[in-house]
């Protein structure tokens, strides 16, 4: 039985990390701790063990084996390197960091405390994306040419656990990054997942377009990105993330290969649609991606449990998400600068 610490009580820790935790009979959620200490009392008394009055006081606590970090962004290399300092191994949610440096010293703080380091890049673990790779890998569509995902919906203003126009999301002192950090790190880190590549060059534009703050101002973040990658392979596509797409959420990707193309997610009908070359059409009924508005079992939470109970290293470790992170802040330069970056891994 592993006695977990949850650090951040908000919306992803309520929709995901906690009911996910309750669900695993490996674990037992020892502690609580949020900034609203009302809120890590709600949870505490649901599902048992104590409230801490600071994460410091949780890392302190020789009981806690784990934690998940699900604070504000800002805080996430903090408190990361403060519990992998402790011993305790840490599920962090995406993203990494705020600083490339920040994430290296994360993966650093893990190699020498000899601890677990996962990161919450959920989209490596969906049905279509891991039957995907293993398509790709077959040759099914044969090399990969070009390609375009995209991660894009109406914003966090109406999921964050304060919602409305002074959601932290907005607040560049609390989540630094915008759509950049919270949506494209994910189609970032798949990409690079799909192929087994990584991005070696960006051209971007990370801008704000569209949301406002309270005041009526353009928020101090991003709500879109536009990038161009170049992988290490040779194929070149788009990444975009969006917080503005007001009609439906889009979750697609789209791959062009040498022998034919694949879709994923991108029919509401079937999850992976591959066309051949010679025009034959190749169906796949799957499981329908989660939402916003519709959430399943992300299947991060076990595999991060499985990790622990097998001693083995998670697949989606710090190191392992380190090259999507380079790409992320990488895009920023491209667009504050108006230049191409090469991305040295």
């Amino acid at each position: 039985m592993f006695h977990i610490g949850i650090i951040g009580c908000g919306k992803i820790a309520q929709v995901r990390h906690i009911p996910e935790y309750a669900d695993n009979q490996q674990v037992h959620m020892a502690g609580f701790f949020d900034l609203n200490t009302e809120r890590a009392e709600t949870f505490a008394t649901q599902y048992g063990g104590k409230v801490y009055p600071s994460y410091q006081a949780m890392l302190a606590d020789p009981q806690i084996d784990a934690v998940s970090v699900c604070s504000a962004n800002v805080s996430h290399a903090e408190i990361t390197i403060a519990a992998l300092k402790a011993g305790k191994h840490v599920l962090c949610e995406k993203p990494m960091a705020t600083t490339l440096e920040d994430c290296e010293a994360m993966v650093k703080a893990a190699q020498e405390a000899g601890k677990y380091l996962m990161i919450g890049q959920n989209q490596r673990l969906t049905k279509a994306h891991k039957k995907a790779k293993e398509l790709i890998l077959a040759g099914a569509i044969g090399k990969v040419l070009t390609f375009r995902t995209t991660f894009g919906h109406g914003g966090p203003e109406s999921w964050s656990i304060d919602p409305g126009k002074n959601t932290w999301f907005f607040d560049k002192n609390k989540a630094s990054m915008g759509a950049m950090a919270d949506l494209g790190i994910h189609k970032t880190d798949l990409i690079q997942y799909l192929l087994g590549e990584t991005v070696v060059e960006t051209k971007a534009t990370v801008t704000t377009l569209d949301k406002k703050d309270a005041n009526g101002n353009l928020i101090g973040v991003d709500d879109n990105a536009i990038c161009i990658y170049t992988m290490s392979g040779g194929a070149i596509g788009t990444m975009t993330a969006s917080w503005t797409y007001y009609g439906a959420e889009d979750n697609s990707t789209v791959l062009y290969g040498t022998a034919g193309s694949m879709r994923i997610y991108d029919d509401p009908a079937y999850a992976i649609q591959i066309t051949t070359a010679a025009g034959e059409r190749i169906l796949y009924e799957m499981e329908k991606i989660q939402t916003n508005d519709n959430q399943t079992k992300s299947g991060v939470i076990d595999l991060f449990v499985e990790c622990l109970a097998e001693n083995k290293a998670p697949e989606i470790s710090g190191a392992s998400v380190l090259p999507a992170m380079r790409a992320v802040f990488a895009s920023i330069e491209s667009s504050a600068t108006g230049q191409s970056i090469k991305i040295t891994q």
